[in-house]
């Protein structure tokens, strides 16, 4: 019990166990305990008598939670969850194809491959046309071809954000359909 504790002081961990639980009152949880309220005095007593800790999970609530567990077991099964939720929890990258007001078609259709390869990766497709100079003045040939862009690839995205023009930029934001790997297997078989 005396290591544990000391581990716990080197750890950063915001749990107190045994002794460090300072409250009159306790309720219990777990597996091998007949749960309910307690005094921390009695509490200690049974989590010693099974030759285990008593950890404090709930400090907030009234009366502050404990279970009666292994205190490294309870730490491994801590990370283990934190692991688990960090794998599930979804990374999005956003990649960027930049265009000209004036792009010919051979460069179109080569970003254009380039958007499908990133939307069936998962990735969003943030494209733009940047106006430099007098290009300004073709706002109106950047935004035709934002949307001819975003319908060429409807298959595989979903327009996230319409042309917006941002200083010299003229920007849309496309999003992966959950679909679309299906779809691209479909047309292979044929």
């Amino acid at each position: 019990m005396r290591q544990i504790q000391k581990n716990l002081k080197n750890s950063k961990d915001q749990h107190r166990i045994n002794n460090q639980i300072r409250v009159p009152e306790v309720r219990l949880v777990g597996d091998n305990v007949e749960q309910g309220v307690y005094s921390t005095k009695e509490a200690l007593k049974i989590a010693e008598g099974l030759e285990l800790d008593l950890v404090e999970i709930s400090p907030t609530a009234d009366p502050p939670v404990c279970r009666i567990t292994d205190y490294q077991k309870f730490l491994y099964q801590q990370k283990k969850k934190q692991k688990e939720q960090k794998a599930k929890s979804v990374k999005v990258t956003v990649k960027e194809i930049r265009f000209g007001p004036q792009t010919d078609d051979h460069d179109y259709n080569f970003k254009l491959k380039h958007a499908i390869n990133f939307l069936n990766e998962g990735s969003k497709v943030k494209a733009y046309v940047f106006f430099r100079g007098r290009s300004i003045l073709f706002k109106s040939q950047g935004e035709v071809l934002l949307l001819r862009f975003a319908t060429e690839l409807e298959d595989y995205a979903k327009v996230e954000q319409l042309p917006t023009m941002e200083g010299k930029r003229m920007s849309i934001m496309l999003s992966p359909k959950k679909v679309a790997a299906p779809k691209k297997e479909a047309k292979h078989e044929e």
